[in-house]
């Protein structure tokens, strides 16, 4: 009789505080979580919004500012690895935009240097005039990004 005892209170009484319990751990836990989600993403938009980016940036001349001019070294670019773009300097006063996932395996490039944007995963490069491959295994170039460039600010167009 006492290991039936001890079967009702795992299996029956037992049990039912354990389900009660762990039911509302995971309303906690759900709640909790979901709650705070939002208004941790409503502050880091707001934050890139007030650093010149985020949701509402681009869109032309009226659009915020991704960069400025100065931003971007004549001969070499910038990665913008928030917005997945790099923004190349090829000559002076040209300034060219591409997408920052290389196309050979989707990794972000991580540097643009000697003429080339770099990618660290496979060695690809691609060069900063037009995006095309300069040294694979990439086989496709980058996607060109169209920006605005007005005054000293960069803007996605």
């Amino acid at each position: 009789m006492t290991d039936t005892t001890r079967r009702a209170v795992v299996f029956g009484a037992g049990g039912a505080g354990l389900a009660a319990a762990l039911t509302a751990c995971t309303g906690y836990s759900t709640g909790g979580s979901d709650a705070a989600a939002p208004a941790d993403d409503q502050a880091t938009s707001k934050a890139t919004d007030a650093a010149g980016g985020g949701a509402g940036s681009g869109g032309g001349a009226g659009g915020n500012a991704i960069a400025q001019t100065s931003d971007i070294p004549t001969g070499g670019g910038k990665i913008l690895e928030d917005k997945k773009i790099v923004i190349t300097q090829p000559a002076a006063g040209e300034f060219k935009a591409f997408s920052a996932v290389c196309t050979h395996a989707g990794c972000t490039v991580a540097s643009v240097s000697n003429g080339t944007i770099n990618c660290p995963c496979h060695g690809s490069k691609f060069n900063i005039k037009d995006g095309s491959v300069a040294k694979g295994p990439a086989k496709d170039p980058l996607a060109e990004q169209k920006i605005t460039v007005t005054g000293d600010s960069i803007t996605l167009a």
